[in-house]
């Protein structure tokens, strides 16, 4: 019988990080073992699918850019075109759901897309890394993990890339999908589903990475007791396109950031309310939002919403028309 064929696509991270002991789990350098070597030490990944590795990047993922992602979306879409059956993209933890996000809109194909990584180096006793890979190839290589879109699994968890965060600093269970929950589980690297992400994604998307030689410019801005236009009159000196403004509550500002932020639409910026407090939509709120012309995140948290905003840019200036995307997407 012939076994799926799955390709791995490695960007660096922890999972591929190098310590000095093999105590240490903080301090190491991410991104220091290559594809084959994470390979050469999973060798049961073999017995589940025919896989073949390929560096993109070695990167610490908090060094993560734009044009890596068009990079990774280019090769995933190229690759799933052709015989392969599905991608693992091994990555860091720090900004993995960024990158996860991004492929989940920009990578035209039913087939599985796996984002995996780890919170402990390779070096490491009890290392995460090599079970996370082995899940996310079986996952990668299963039909019914098919058009359910880019998908990240760790620590036995299958999330959607819409969904998920990074939830703890350290945990090797950080990621989570507030309010919205898991996909499924890896049982004895099995994948159980039991729910699917209903907003559209991969082979609905109008998106496109393909041509665009980089990303729009969105600056997030957190907002905080005491906030003050500082910020925002920066965002609006660098020549910013569009502002994500990660409020308080219902994506609440502070009304000396409100003021600037009402400027910086006046002058044809983008404004994107979401929130800080980690989990529920965002709702139309106050008046003078709306007279502002102030976007709605809906469910995302702000770096997937300055995503979305980046995409829906390369398409359109329309308020109307990325409101709607938020709500589509």
């Amino acid at each position: 019988m012939t076994k799926p064929r799955v390709a791995i696509l490695a960007t660096g991270g922890t999972i591929a990080g190098s310590a000095a002991s093999d105590t240490a789990t903080t301090g190491y350098k991410a991104g220091a073992l290559g594809v084959e070597a994470l390979l050469s030490g999973v060798p049961a990944v073999r017995k589940v699918a025919e896989v073949t590795g390929e560096q993109i990047a070695s990167l610490d993922s908090k060094d993560m850019d734009g044009a890596t992602w068009l990079k990774l979306a280019a090769r995933c879409n190229e690759l799933l075109a052709g015989d392969t059956d599905g991608i693992v993209i091994t990555h860091g933890t720090d900004t993995l759901e960024e990158t996860a996000y991004f492929l989940h809109l920009t990578v035209h194909s039913r087939k599985p897309v796996v984002l995996t990584g780890s919170m402990r180096p390779a070096t490491a006793l009890s290392a995460d890394g090599p079970m996370n890979l082995l899940n996310a190839v079986g996952l990668a290589a299963e039909p019914e993990a098919a058009g359910r879109g880019v998908l990240v699994c760790l620590n036995d968890q299958i999330d959607s890339a819409r969904h998920v965060t990074k939830a703890h600093t350290t945990a090797t269970s950080t990621f989570k999908s507030p309010g919205l929950g898991a996909l499924g589980y890896m049982n004895d690297g099995h994948p159980a589903f039991y729910s699917k992400v209903q907003r559209c994604h991969t082979y609905e998307s109008e998106f496109e990475a393909e041509g665009l030689q980089e990303l729009p410019y969105v600056k997030i801005i957190y907002g905080h007791a005491d906030d003050d236009a500082l910020f925002v009159d920066a965002a609006i000196a660098a020549g910013a396109r569009g502002i994500v403004y990660a409020g308080t509550g219902n994506g609440s500002i502070h009304r000396r950031a409100e003021a600037a932020l009402a400027r910086a639409s006046q002058a044809g910026i983008i404004v994107v309310r979401s929130s800080r407090t980690g989990c529920g939509a965002v709702l139309p709120g106050e008046q003078s939002y709306l007279d502002a012309h102030f976007l709605q995140g809906d469910t995302l948290n702000p770096q997937k919403c300055r995503v979305l905003l980046q995409l829906a840019l390369t398409r359109t200036r329309d308020p109307r028309a990325i409101q709607q995307m938020f709500y589509k997407y």
